[in-house]
C-alpha cells in the first residue's frame, strides 16, 4: 500500500506541475497562414497583372490574376475594393522561357526547364514598413521528348499556385 501511495503522490505532482506549465502557454494557430489584423486591415485591392514576357502564352496572365483572387478570397476575410484598398497589389509577369537543362549523349537535350517569373509591388497602406517590390519565381522541368504544348498547361498552373503562395506568405504570413 506504501508503494500504491507514493506512487499517487507521484503522479498528482507531475500532473500539478503540468497545468501549471500549460497554464502559462497560449496556443494559437490559423489554418490558412494569415497573421492579419482584422482591426485595422479591412481591404485588398488587386491591380490585373499584365503579361510583359517575351514570350506570351495566352492564358497565363488570367490564370495569374484569378489565382491570385482566389487565394485572397478563400483564405482571408479581406472585402475586395477597386481601388485604395488597404492593401494593395501591382505588378506584371516579367518572364516565361524555356531552357535546355540537360543534354543527352547523343548531344540533344533531354530535360527542359520551364520559368516563370512575376515582379509584385505590394503596399501595405496600414503600415507602409511592410511595403516591397521584389520578383517570384517558379520553374518546373519537362522531358525534351514532350511538346511545350502537351505540357503547358499543367506547369503553368503548377507555377502559378506556387508563386502566389510565395507572395500570400511574403505579403500576409508574417512568419
Amino acid at each position: 500500500m506504501d508503494s500504491t501511495k507514493k506512487y499517487r503522490k507521484i503522479i498528482a505532482s507531475l500532473l500539478a506541475v503540468t497545468l501549471i506549465l500549460l497554464a502559462g502557454c497560449k496556443v494559437s494557430y490559423k489554418l490558412t497562414g494569415a497573421s492579419i489584423d482584422y482591426t485595422k486591415v479591412k481591404t485588398i485591392s488587386l491591380e490585373p497583372f499584365q503579361n510583359r514576357a517575351a514570350y506570351q502564352w495566352g492564358p497565363m496572365a488570367q490564370m495569374f490574376n484569378q489565382t491570385l483572387n482566389d487565394v485572397f478570397v478563400q483564405q482571408t476575410k479581406l472585402v475586395q475594393v477597386k481601388n485604395g484598398g488597404d492593401l494593395h497589389f501591382a505588378g506584371e509577369i516579367t518572364s516565361y522561357d524555356q531552357f535546355n537543362k540537360s543534354i543527352s549523349s547523343d548531344g540533344y537535350s533531354s530535360m527542359v526547364q520551364l520559368k516563370m517569373t512575376v515582379n509584385v509591388r505590394f503596399t501595405n497602406n496600414t503600415n507602409h514598413d511592410e511595403d516591397f517590390e521584389r520578383s517570384f519565381s517558379a520553374v518546373r522541368d519537362f522531358e525534351a521528348s514532350q511538346s511545350l504544348e502537351s505540357v503547358q498547361e499543367e506547369l503553368v498552373t503548377q507555377m502559378i499556385k506556387e508563386i502566389v503562395e510565395s507572395i500570400f506568405n511574403a505579403a500576409v504570413a508574417n512568419w
